[in-house]
Order: C-alpha cells, then structure tokens, then sequence
C-alpha cells in the first residue's frame, strides 16, 4: 500500500509541472498569459456548468476527468499553438509518447484508466469525448472575445482558420455551436481577425 500511495504522490507532483506550460491565449482581463493547468481547471468546470446544452443522457463526470487528464501530456510535449503548422507535425506522436511516460508513474490500473481516458477524448468517438473537446475549443474562444481578438490578433490568424479549428463544437454541442457563430460574427464585425480593421491592437500581457 505504501508503494502505490508513493507512486500516486510522485504523479501529483510531477502535476504540478503543468503549471509553468504557458499557452498562447491570455486571461480575460488580458494581464498574463494563462497556463495549461489554470485551461484544464477552466473548461472543466465549464463542462459542469455547460453540461445542459450537451448530448442527451451525458456522463458529465466521465467528461470531467477527460478534461483533466486530456493536457497531462504537455508537461513533456508542451503547448501546441493550434495555428502554427509547423510546430503541429509530429504533435501526436510527442503527446502519446508523453501520455505512455507520465500515466505509467501511476500504479497500473490508474495510470491505464487515465491513458484509456487521454485516448478517448483525442479520438472524439464517444459523445462525453465530443462535448469534451467542444468545451475544450470553446474556452479559447471566448477568452478571444473577452481579449478583442486576443491572440487571433497577435499571430495573424483569420477567421477561416478560426471556424476550421472551431467546427468540432458542431457535432459535439450543437447549442454552442449556434453561439459560437455569433461570436465570430461579432468578432469580424469588429475586425478581430487577420486582415480586419477595428481597434487599435490590444497591448501584449504584462
């Protein structure tokens, strides 16, 4: 029993890792950027909350754990800007390398429950994988919104590369997809994307 409490601490801290993975997107009130551990907290808690506009009969629980699980592998894989192509090769084979290293510190029926549910939500064939990565995608965006444009902005992304990236919401949270739509509306409206003309470009984070 100690040896698997031992294993199960070692995991807890090497989580903690995750803390210092910067992501591309800021806060809200645009201060800093935020970090994987602050998105994963995020959207899970969205997905509690949001849980009402996903699929009939969803096991929001299960969905829970997928999204805290589902950025584990950036602490050795790092965050991947969605909108760099570059740095998006060989992304999945970093992150399964990643996800085999850090669940396997787990004692083995954890970290093969935790590796089942990383696979599950990368493979969206399951509605709680759908409605998972739907919140996942959603997140980002309205932190955009909140930002005026945020990092769509800063990188020069447009809004088609935007809707591309968004689409899976569609599928997975219909409700939110129709809002989603009218956030991007907005967003072009007011010249959020690469190519717009609206305000002036928001300042980087402090």
């Amino acid at each position: 029993m100690l040896e698997r409490l031992q294993a199960q601490v070692d995991f807890a801290l090497e989580l903690d890792r995750l803390k210092s993975v910067q992501r591309r997107t800021t806060l809200a009130d645009a201060s800093r950027l935020e970090n994987s551990a602050e998105h994963s907290w995020h959207i899970a808690l969205m997905a509690v909350v949001l849980a009402e506009h996903g699929p009939p009969k969803l096991d929001v629980e299960r969905t829970v754990r997928m999204l805290l699980v589902h950025d584990v592998v950036e602490i050795d894989a790092g965050d991947t800007f969605c909108y760099d192509e570059t740095a998006t090769v060989g992304k999945a084979e970093r992150e399964e390398l990643a996800a085999r290293r850090l669940f396997g510190l787990l004692p083995d029926d954890l970290g093969q429950e935790c590796l089942a549910l990383w696979h599950e939500f990368e493979s969206r064939e399951t509605p709680e994988a759908r409605f998972a990565n739907s919140v996942d995608r959603f997140a980002p965006l309205l932190l955009n919104i909140a930002t005026e444009g945020g990092s769509w902005r800063r990188h020069g992304v447009e809004r088609d590369q935007v809707q591309r990236r968004l689409a899976p919401i569609g599928d997975g949270a219909p409700a939110l997809w129709e809002y989603t739509q009218r956030l991007l509306d907005q967003a072009e409206e007011r010249g959020w994307f690469a190519g717009g003309s609206g305000p002036d470009e928001p300042s980087e984070p402090a």
